[in-house]
């Protein structure tokens, strides 16, 4: 809840939510962040040691744009996140 609460609060561009939380996973977070004006446009990221064809099934549905398994190598990361960055001085 306190995740959910603070993105509602701070609108991110971008949650990278992990899977498998206590009380509510992150499948139900991801639903939940779609369900609110301020973040349902938010780019959502799975971050997540499951990683069969259910558990991508799974993370779509909810309402992720991407499924990244643990251990995560950065460099799709950053290009995930590469087009939300303002762009500064050449």
């Amino acid at each position: 809840m306190q995740g959910l609460e603070r993105a509602l609060r701070d609108k991110p561009d971008a949650c990278i939510l992990d899977i498998g939380l206590p009380d509510m996973d992150g499948n139900e977070l991801a639903r939940r962040l779609r369900q609110h004006p301020e973040t349902a446009g938010a780019l959502l990221i799975a971050a997540t040691g499951y990683g069969g064809v259910q558990d991508r099934e799974n993370t779509l549905a909810a309402g992720f744009d991407h499924h990244l398994v643990k251990p995560i190598d950065s460099s799709p990361l950053v290009d995930l996140l590469a087009p939300l960055r303002p762009a500064g001085p050449d």
